[in-house]
């Protein structure tokens, strides 16, 4: 895995700035502007997309602020210049969709996936702009998903990982009838300064405890957890090198602007006195296709990319994670050529940890 591709798996868009919540983690530092994307950025955008799509599986990716927040009208002129072969996902906080969104959700082919963290008192940092809890508009949008038969993935973050919250956040995803979950550690990045630092054998423990809960009743598709038993078995089987891409994945975020922020939507909206932007294009005077073909020319994207072979050269755990985030390098250690950071300990290392400790507990015993 060395280098940038030059064809992403996927896009992801911000159709708007804006965000009606004001979650106290949240890394957007504009979300209270609603700075929304013009149509022309998304037709530049499925120039490249849809000659993508046609050759193989591909995906947008809606991602605000709130991209609900940029209304139906807005949200579909942007989708219109997209081809069929393309799919539509959306985060989302859940608190907009009612019987309208479901039916432009069923008309666009749109795939949702909702941000909550648990139950009522998990959700203390999900909170309106006015301060005032989000939870129960979150379950009324989850409601209307239900009621029409939508299948959605949901998304929690975890800020403080304690004994009894993997139990208890799993339970409450299979009550809640999610079909895929995804479980981040909070990050320290964006406009988010909370320390993320954990004791290690808690944030271990956390995992192997969702493993568990996984394993007795595995009707929820668990992103890391599939993922790491993935990667053990790939190791035992003598296959691991297999399983990362020989490039990175550029993964890039269009912003509002038509701005193009390559390997972390994260960035978006930050400036540096060394890096600017971060940017490393506009597709309203460039193809998204030809951004990407130069985007390791992009002189942060090069020290990123010397910090991922320092990690290749230094980090046992090196091909499960394949080097980190880009984002993560930046807000917690001050630029990109880094190597191990909190979210990768949280996220990664004591994530794996978890899962091995989980089979060491379980393995049957010799004969």
């Amino acid at each position: 895995m060395r280098g940038l591709a030059a064809v992403p798996s996927y896009v992801v868009m911000q159709p708007t700035t804006l965000c009606n919540l004001d979650c106290a983690y949240c890394y957007l530092p504009f979300r209270a502007a609603d700075r929304r994307m013009p149509v022309p950025v998304a037709e530049a955008v499925a120039a490249s997309v849809n000659p993508w799509a046609a050759a193989g599986r591909f995906s947008v990716v809606w991602h605000g602020g709130e991209p609900l927040a940029a209304g139906r009208e807005h949200l579909a002129a942007l989708i219109a210049p997209f081809g069929p072969e393309v799919e539509h996902h959306v985060q989302t906080n859940a608190t907009l969709i009612d019987d309208a969104w479901c039916a432009f959700f069923v008309e666009h082919g749109v795939r949702v996936s909702v941000s909550v963290d648990g139950p009522r008192e998990r959700n203390g940092d999900r909170v309106t702009r006015g301060g005032g809890p989000a939870y129960d508009r979150i379950l009324r949008g989850v409601a209307a998903l239900r009621r029409h038969g939508l299948p959605f993935s949901a998304l929690a973050v975890v800020g403080r990982p304690e004994p009894g919250l993997a139990t208890e956040l799993y339970d409450y995803f299979l009550d809640l009838g999610c079909d895929v979950l995804g479980v981040n550690i909070e990050e320290t990045e964006g406009v988010n300064l909370r320390d993320n630092s954990h004791d290690a054998p808690l944030v271990t423990a956390f995992w192997a405890e969702l493993v568990e809960a996984w394993r007795r009743e595995p009707r929820i598709h668990l992103r890391e957890v599939e993922w790491s038993l993935r990667y053990a078995g790939a190791v035992l089987d003598g296959s691991a090198d297999d399983l990362l891409p020989r490039r990175l994945d550029p993964i890039p975020t269009v912003g509002h602007d038509g701005s193009v922020i390559v390997l972390s939507p994260e960035l978006a909206g930050f400036t540096d006195v060394r890096y600017g932007d971060f940017a490393s294009g506009n597709v309203l005077a460039t193809p998204l296709a030809e951004i990407l073909a130069h985007a390791d020319r992009t002189p942060w994207v090069g020290e990123f990319l010397a910090g991922v072979e320092a990690c290749r050269s230094s980090c046992p755990y090196f091909g499960f994670c394949g080097g980190g985030h880009a984002a993560n390098r930046y807000f917690e250690l001050g630029r990109f050529d880094g190597t191990q950071t909190a979210h990768c300990r949280n996220s990664k290392i004591h994530l794996l940890e978890g899962v091995l400790e989980h089979a060491r507990d379980h393995q049957s015993p010799a004969a």
